[in-house]
């Protein structure tokens, strides 16, 4: 069964969702679920059910599920198949899957922070003046800005449609402005599927500060990124471009889409 686009949880109203969940439970719980197939109320029972399942299995990049009760997207792709999630792992403009392309030149570069835990060094600082920041300041922003520009010079493009900032509140708070969607992070946690490649994640880390990426694929409800400020711990003040993995339930506050822009 194809996932619904939403997170299947207490109370669901589909009927046809909640028994094909119950009789899928039934068969990888053999033994330990006892739901009756034909049941047709998400109920408390059927969450004890689904939390249990969450204990015994992993996501895609093999970490534990969030043992909440809730099916959502890992959950389902666990349940059902990562097949039965839709994916588009396309660029939505060919702007967009240019930004990507500098994103993943900058990064096999192997860009680094000059001296580490700096934010300097001739390709932060390259970036950060392009957004005409000052030297030594937070640059993950400014790295996506520096991919949105040099992709539109290479397309022969007038203008830059991205906002030329390197706060990442600070975009998400005027990208309406320059024409570009935004999707919150409720509605990509129900629906992974509305993340494509080519968007813009943003996450709130309160007080005024953020961080920021590419998102170059997306799997289920897994992230494949390119972000720069950051390492492989995934901090927001990390010492390069990287390569990252995140699930689409870390974004907490939401993407932007510069696709019907320019």
């Amino acid at each position: 069964m194809e996932y619904p686009g939403r997170v299947v949880k207490l109370g669901e109203a589909d009927a046809s969702v909640v028994q094909a969940v119950r009789g899928q439970l039934n068969r990888m719980m053999a033994g330990e679920s006892n739901l009756d197939p034909q049941g047709t109320a998400f109920d408390a029972d059927m969450k004890r059910v689904v939390k249990l399942f969450q204990a015994r299995h992993v996501d895609p990049a093999g970490r534990p599920l969030k043992q909440d009760g809730e099916i959502g997207s890992l959950t389902w792709g666990a349940l059902f198949g990562l097949d039965t999630i839709a994916s588009d792992n396309v660029a939505g403009s060919d702007l967009l899957a240019q930004v990507l392309a500098v994103a993943a030149g900058e990064e096999a570069k192997e860009v680094r922070e000059i001296p580490m835990n700096s934010n300097r060094g001739p390709d932060v600082e390259k970036y950060l003046a392009r957004t005409g920041a000052s030297p030594g300041l937070p640059w993950c922003c400014a790295f996506v800005y520096y991919c949105f520009d040099e992709a539109s010079k290479k397309l022969g493009r007038p203008k830059n449609p991205m906002v030329r900032t390197a706060g990442c509140l600070d975009h998400w708070n005027k990208a309406p402005s320059r024409g570009a969607a935004r999707i919150r992070a409720a509605e990509a946690t129900d629906d992974p599927t509305l993340v494509k490649p080519g968007m813009i994640f943003i996450m709130d880390h309160g007080k005024g500060r953020g961080h920021t990426g590419l998102v170059d694929a997306v799997e289920a409800g897994m992230l494949s990124t390119i972000e720069g400020n950051t390492d492989a711990s995934k901090t927001r003040e990390g010492g390069g471009v990287y390569r990252l993995t995140r699930k689409v339930g870390e974004i907490n506050k939401g993407f932007i889409d510069y696709t019907l822009v320019g």
